[in-house]
């Protein structure tokens, strides 16, 4: 197993993943903006710049099954509270290789900074680039370690018709570098799981992100 977060998930985007051993392996946070925990199969992934024997002491201080430790919610409580940061939810960790040619999707690129898509695509991610279809959006950027994400939204109105699996399978066609694709959805988010596991994403694991505290608009 690699000993920094990209080197671990290169590994699982290609099936290698961490053994299955019930042990907490401690990274260092590849950003000053991404800490978080990856659970993978029997085995989790806590990216911090924390002290590793301080994360190791407060998931051996709970009273949980030891394989959902990283995932319980007074250490992820534990976690925001030493960080001074915070969260949503736990997220469905999924992953899709790339696909060669144009998305047969007929998309148009958003580039407008002001896009409501745009402005919270930016709070966790780089190199933003959003795309709307017919009822719905799509956005990629480089996240966690550098990985490309994409998110999808469709409007209500057009739900059931299948294109949020053809918006999730675009973006597998529009990463730039061939490389894989990664993508979060909430746990209890169904049809926003069915979509991308219909466009070939496969689940890896779970990800709760702790994300920076937003900083307070200027009056204007």
């Amino acid at each position: 197993m690699g000993h920094t977060l990209e080197a671990i998930l290169d590994a699982a985007a290609a099936g290698r993943f961490p053994p299955p051993d019930g042990g907490t392996t401690v990274v260092p946070q590849p950003s000053p903006r991404d800490v978080g925990v990856i659970a993978f199969t029997a085995h989790s992934v806590v990216f911090t710049d924390e002290d590793p024997h301080w994360v190791h002491s407060a998931l051996g201080a709970l009273e949980c099954d030891g394989l959902a430790a990283s995932m319980n919610p007074r250490f992820l409580a534990a976690l925001l509270d030493r960080t001074g940061r915070t969260t949503d939810t736990i997220d469905l960790l999924t992953v899709a290789a790339s696909l060669p040619g144009d998305p047969p999707l007929e998309l148009r690129q958003i580039a407008d900074p002001d896009h409501p898509r745009v402005r919270r695509a930016l709070r966790r991610r780089d190199d933003v680039r959003v795309w709307a279809a017919d009822g719905g959006v799509l956005v990629l950027g480089r996240g966690v370690a550098g990985r490309w994400e994409t998110a999808i939204e469709v409007d209500e109105a057009v739900r059931h018709r299948g294109l949020g699996r053809e918006l999730a399978r675009a973006a597998r066609h529009l990463v730039p570098d061939g490389g894989p694709v990664w993508s979060q959805q909430a746990a209890g988010n169904a049809r926003s799981i069915r979509a991308f596991q219909a466009a070939g994403f496969r689940p890896v694991g779970s990800e709760a992100l702790l994300l920076p505290q937003p900083q307070p608009q200027p009056q204007r």
